[in-house]
């Protein structure tokens, strides 16, 4: 059993951007590269015996795709992506294995769990938005230490329009209720970013400019917005994923 290591399934066909995001998630959680089995799934499939429990816990990354989109309307890399992605996540809930999905994330675990993602509502720009911790968010082990109001960056097409049945709303905004919730006592999800910060974000925006996030003549005007931004919380929730689990 591979207790120390952790899980990292990435779902960016962007190499730029896989990369990236790679280094921000080594960078605001703690973890060392031999202490990460990384696998981008656009290039690798999940082997079918693959076991989630082998590991201290399971991390997935933001990606482009939609789980709301017709399964005729889905990329075929990222339609592959996505149910490999949810071909453990019966395991992983019902074992309560750990598990932290960053943005892509809350929409497969939400998915997974019956709850409904969608488009159209719940839409926020892409940028710096203001969080809150909900009371259960206060009391949750891993969020706990956050303040009752924080900035997070978010960059979404679609987003969770309902708690999942047995899950527990952490953390909420204005534009997007279901910014971080929980599953059982181990599994939890996030739709805006943990691992991003100004950096991390002006990349994607580059990458991104014409994926249909935002108007791409925006690029610019949302680059200096991150650049402004205060965003210094979110990464505190990968580190203490680490830190518990690991």
């Amino acid at each position: 059993m591979v207790m120390s290591r952790f899980l990292l399934l990435q779902l960016r066909p962007e190499p730029e951007a896989s990369d990236s995001e790679y280094r921000a998630i080594l960078d605001t959680s703690g973890l060392s590269a031999d202490r990460v089995h990384r696998m981008r799934l656009e290039q690798e499939d999940l082997p079918r015996d693959m076991d989630p429990g082998d590991y201290a816990g399971v991390i997935v990354g933001g990606g482009p795709g939609c789980v709301s989109d017709r399964p005729a309307d889905k990329d075929p890399v990222e339609r592959r992506i996505e149910e490999s992605i949810l071909r453990l996540m019966p395991r992983i809930t019902a074992e309560d294995i750990p598990f932290m999905g960053c943005c892509y994330g809350i929409g497969i675990l939400a998915h997974h769990l019956g709850a409904e993602v969608a488009k159209g509502r719940f839409n926020e720009p892409v940028g710096a938005v203001t969080c809150y911790t909900t009371p259960e968010g206060a009391k949750d082990p891993l969020t706990a230490g956050l303040p009752e109001q924080f900035d997070a960056f978010v960059g979404h097409k679609e987003a969770v329009q309902n708690l999942p049945k047995g899950a527990v709303h952490l953390v909420s905004s204005g534009p997007c209720p279901y910014q971080m919730i929980r599953h059982g006592q181990n599994v939890y999800a996030t739709q805006f970013h943990p691992e991003a910060d100004a950096a991390e974000f002006e990349t994607r925006i580059r990458i991104y400019r014409h994926k249909g996030y935002f108007a791409p003549e925006e690029a610019d005007a949302l680059i200096e917005m991150c650049r402004a931004a205060k965003v210094t919380e979110p990464p505190r929730l990968l580190e203490g994923f680490v830190e518990r689990y690991g």
